[in-house]
């Protein structure tokens, strides 16, 4: 990891150790980033974003290590999927455990995906916890494909943004989104 990397990295994981909201950029488009263990932290994004929070958000896990601490059951095809995946994919799990209850949705299932960006994976892995994952935007609002696009409402909301030009890479592109049920039941939310 170059210095510039590590640099970027240790300021974004500790400011999510503070409990701020960070602005970030993922393999996908730009993210709003929290402890998605902290309450308090994921209730200032719904805010931010002016969404309502019954709707559940996508989070990030460096590994699957890290995803099996926070789901009560992998199924197996999530495992597979996971193996053969070659774009950015959210799978949403049967049972999220040990988050905040604003990540998980009414039926209990929770919304992971492993970033593929070096930035991101070691982002998590200095934090040693899930972040939230939620588009840099008003909810209502287009989801901006790179930094330039974000709404200074959103910039302004943020306590710390992480150099722009580690979005090199990004997609610009929504993660496809898939439901797997613990007896192998697939459902495509998102292409």
């Amino acid at each position: 990891m170059n210095e510039d990397l590590k640099y970027e990295v240790d300021a974004a994981a500790k400011a999510l150790k503070a409990g701020d909201i960070i602005l970030y950029p993922t393999d996908t488009v730009w993210g709003l980033g929290c402890d998605a263990t902290r309450d308090d932290a994921v209730q200032r994004i719904f805010d931010l974003k002016q969404r309502n929070d019954s709707k559940s958000v996508i989070v990030l896990v460096s590994d699957a290590d890290m995803l099996a601490r926070y789901v009560r059951q992998i199924p197996p095809m999530a495992l597979e999927l996971l193996e053969i995946n070659d774009r950015p994919m959210t799978i949403i799990y049967p049972e999220g455990v040990g988050l905040s209850p604003r990540v998980i949705a009414e039926d209990g299932s929770v919304a992971i995906r492993i970033p593929q960006n070096e930035f991101c994976v070691e982002m998590i892995r200095r934090f040693g916890k899930p972040v939230v994952s939620t588009s840099a935007n008003i909810s209502g609002e287009e989801t901006p494909a790179c930094f330039a696009e974000i709404n200074a409402a959103i910039l302004d909301g943020v306590e710390h943004i992480v150099e722009p030009s580690l979005e090199e890479g990004s997609t610009g592109l929504s993660s496809q989104i898939i439901k797997i049920g613990l007896g192998g039941e697939v459902k495509v939310i998102r292409e």
